[in-house]
């Protein structure tokens, strides 16, 4: 009954620590020591009224320091079982009541719950002694009551199961008393009660047996041989009642504690003392400490640790050097000063491994705790996150623990990953302090659409490409990542007028590859437009268009087709009469063709394929006009025959050929001709006239349309802006152009005098004009709007007509 009374105001004691604490258990289990592993404790979910259906997804665990865990918990059903065997003896020590505190965490959301696991000693131990035999050695002269403490049994077992009494076999001259000292701690004393005889009997065997109150009980015996000395009456004396002094732990090896003095009233060696711990000191103390057996100093010579042990209380024994020795115990108390030399120690409880860019401000990313080992003041710990990053430390309802949530968004595109540094720093003098750095990782949400390299984009097909292949490429990233960033791409067909050419073109919806589906043909189409859309595949999925405009380039597909002379019978042929008393330089006739190609490929060229006499007639390289180089002579023939050839400036050049013949006659049949050629000349030079005066007449009205167009500009206010047009660099004359518009843009595509061996670089632009176009900006008023908008009506009409018969008429003049 005094024991469960006793035991039960243990448990008491133990709960009102642990709720001081703010530590105090939610569920209780007991147990006995040396379970089997696997052995179910309890079932802590159904206790805790816990959903057994939502563990296996919360993830339902232990918190354990740095020891292997005693305990584990099932994931699936909540039952807490041994982990590994549990010796109550290594896991409590010597203390009456074992308790073991488990911390639980619940994730998903976050619970944290308490278990405190009693386990029961079970009589596994039988007491020891030190020593299996004893020699004591008593002088004759002791009196009855002289006391000689003997080295205590130990049991590894505690509270009824440790040691509860000894016996000592029946003598006549000793008996036996026992001292209890608490804490399972039982010291036997042999007690004379007796007065011993040397000269009868020399020597006494005793049997001291420990007993402990397990059930079966159990025991253990030490034989002790006690030999009669001579006389030495008298015991050593310490100067002080109580010994008792502070020490910082950490203290260095040799520092001493303390002096101890005792005297002996004897002469000789029976007055010598000596000093030795008693013996019941435990290895422990002898470790740490060393006591001088002739001076009687303690000193260090273990590592003093106020965090392992506060305060050490050692026995101390003063023995003489008599015959048979007599000794006195004095009791030497040493307590421990804390010193800060622990730093605090940072756990990390609970973690998640990534969060979402898009979670809201006050997401818990981890829990972490907090713990220093030393007392008081360098224990009390502050703790702090590193600056710059959008997260905080926040305190929990627990004592030294802290929460880290966020306190500002986050975006992934930006950073995706945050090393988050955490300082824990003591109060004490000097402070101490640790880092622990977490790393946490932001994962993607779909929050960008793709965007495209360019926009628009401008691309340049060279006619007559082959129908399947792939034409060009467009391209567009996203800044998400994983399924978030793959894109695929379609050609957007809505129906509209833009998009009817669509219907040629097919693309790769996974790396945006255009192929035509059909050759295209610069002669019928110039430029087309449309739209390709790119869409990722988040949920949801975002996307983006962009505006593709496709010019087609010129190929030299086109032979020169000759105009004059006129075709007969498949063959280009013309005879022409000229009279014989010409001079040099005559003009005899001009070749006329042309070349549906532009640029390059339409810059034709003239010469002399096959000719009479070399001599005679010239040929102009770019008019293709016919000339004589001298007079005619009698010797001269009457007919010659010339083969012109005209050929194109194209990579590989086309050509056509052409005939004259060219007949000499007389000057009279000359006149004759040359009347009816006057007649023919004088209505081509009436329709000439004509033509002239209504080219004059546009030339005059585009040169007045450029002068208020150049008046418009000036007008404008100084803040709207203007595209200009790119410099080009042209070599020769331009014998071409051709305007079209893309969208917003107009383009003007020219063909310049070029060598012969000259290409034109399929896919660039270095001979298109951008031509600027003039907005008004909304809501602006301007002077004179009726004259300027009247002539932003017709200016491309005027510019488009006016141009070539301007250069015509300037051509004609000249």
């Amino acid at each position: 009954v005094d024991y469960c009374f006793q035991r039960q105001w243990v448990v008491l004691v133990v709960d009102l620590f642990l709720f001081w604490s703010g530590t105090s258990a939610q569920i209780r289990y007991t147990i006995s020591e040396e379970l089997k592993e696997e052995t179910v404790v309890g079932n802590i979910a159904k206790d805790l009224g816990i959903d057994m259906s939502t563990l296996k997804d919360r993830g339902f665990r232990i918190v354990s320091g740095s020891m292997e865990p005693l305990f584990q918990v099932n994931q699936n059903d909540g039952a807490l079982y041994v982990h590994s065997k549990i010796d109550r003896e290594e896991v409590c020590e010597r203390s009456n009541v074992c308790l073991i505190n488990l911390k639980t965490v619940l994730e998903n959301p976050l619970e944290i719950h308490y278990v405190t696991v009693e386990v029961l000693d079970v009589n596994d131990h039988s007491p020891s002694f030190p020593e299996k035999e004893k020699r004591l050695e008593i002088s004759e002269s002791a009196v009855p009551g002289a006391r000689f403490q003997l080295n205590a049994a130990r049991d590894r077992d505690g509270g009824i199961n440790s040691i509860q009494q000894y016996k000592l076999s029946t003598n006549d001259h000793f008996r036996l008393e026992v001292k209890d000292r608490g804490e399972d701690r039982k010291t036997p004393t042999l007690i004379l009660q007796k007065s011993l005889d040397r000269e009868t009997v020399r020597s006494h065997t005793l049997l001291l047996t420990a007993i402990d109150g397990g059930k079966p009980p159990r025991s253990g015996d030490m034989r002790i041989t006690v030999d009669v000395l001579d006389v030495n009456d008298n015991t050593p004396i310490f100067s002080k009642d109580v010994y008792s002094v502070l020490l910082n732990e950490n203290a260095p090896f040799g520092t001493t504690v303390i002096h101890i003095n005792a005297t002996d009233l004897d002469e000789g060696l029976n007055g010598e003392v000596m000093y030795s711990f008693a013996n019941d000191v435990g290895g422990m103390v002898r470790k740490r400490f060393n006591l001088d057996a002739i001076t009687g100093e303690i000193t260090v010579t273990g590592l003093i640790d106020y965090e392992e042990k506060k305060m050490y209380e050692i026995d101390i024994q003063a023995s003489d050097k008599g015959a048979a020795p007599l000794t006195t115990e004095k009791n030497v108390i040493i307590k421990i000063v804390d010193v800060n030399d622990n730093a605090p120690e940072i756990e990390i409880t609970s973690f998640s491994n990534a969060i979402p860019e898009d979670c809201r401000i006050g997401t818990t990313v981890a829990l972490i705790s907090v713990n220093d080992l030393d007392s008081g003041v360098n224990g009390e710990v502050v703790c702090t996150i590193s600056e710059d990053v959008p997260f905080k430390l926040m305190p929990s309802l627990q004592d030294n623990m802290f929460s880290v949530v966020t306190k500002s968004p986050l975006d992934r595109e930006k950073l995706s990953e945050y090393d988050l540094t955490i300082v824990a720093k003591d109060a004490g003098q000097p402070s101490l302090s640790s880092v622990n750095t977490i790393r946490v990782v932001v994962s993607d949400v779909n929050d960008n659409s793709p965007e495209f390299l360019l926009s628009p984009y401008t691309f340049y097909i060279i006619e007559n490409n082959d129908p399947g292949t792939s034409v060009f490429s467009v391209s567009a990233s996203d800044r998400d990542t994983n399924e978030n960033a793959l894109i695929s791409y379609h050609i957007l067909r809505d129906g509209g007028e833009e998009n009817k050419l669509t219907s040629f073109l097919n693309m790769n919806p996974e790396n945006g590859d255009i192929l035509a589906l059909k050759c295209f043909d610069f002669e019928m189409l110039k430029t087309f437009t449309f739209k390709v859309v790119a869409t990722d595949s988040g949920t949801p999925s975002l996307s983006s268009n962009v505006t593709v405009n496709v010019f087609i380039l010129d190929q030299n597909d086109n032979a020169p087709v000759i105009l004059y002379p006129v075709r007969t019978n498949g063959s280009a042929e013309g005879v022409e009469e000229i009279p014989r008393n010409v001079n040099a330089g005559h003009l005899v006739t001009k070749v006329r063709a042309y070349d549906a190609d532009i640029g390059y490929n339409g810059w034709l060229l003239f010469s002399l394929q096959e000719v009479t006499d070399h001599s005679l007639f010239a040929l102009d390289r770019y008019t293709g006009q016919i000339r004589t180089l001298r007079s005619f002579t009698e010797t001269d023939e009457a007919e010659h025959k010339l083969v012109i050839l005209v050929k194109d400036n194209g990579n590989i050049s086309l050509s056509a050929t052409a005939t004259v013949i060219i007949n000499t006659v007389e000057p009279k049949e000359a006149s004759a001709a040359s009347d009816v050629k006057s007649a023919v000349e004088y209505e081509e030079n009436s329709i000439t006239f004509y033509l002239i005066i209504t080219l004059g007449s546009v030339s005059v009205l585009f040169l007045i349309s450029i002068i208020v167009l150049i008046v418009m500009q000036c007008s404008k206010d100084p803040d709207y802006s203007s595209k200009s047009l790119q410099d080009v660099n042209y070599d020769g004359t331009l014998c071409h152009s051709i305007q079209y518009r893309s969208g917003d843009k107009r383009y003007m595509l020219v063909g310049p005098r070029m060598s012969i061996g000259s290409t034109i670089v399929p896919g660039s632009n270095g001979n298109t004009l951008v031509l600027p176009e003039h907005r008004r900006a909304s809501g602006e008023v301007r002077k004179w709007w009726g004259v300027k908008y009247y002539f932003q009506i017709i200016q491309y009409p005027i510019l488009t007509v006016g141009l070539i018969p301007t250069v015509y008429f300037l051509f004609v003049c000249v």
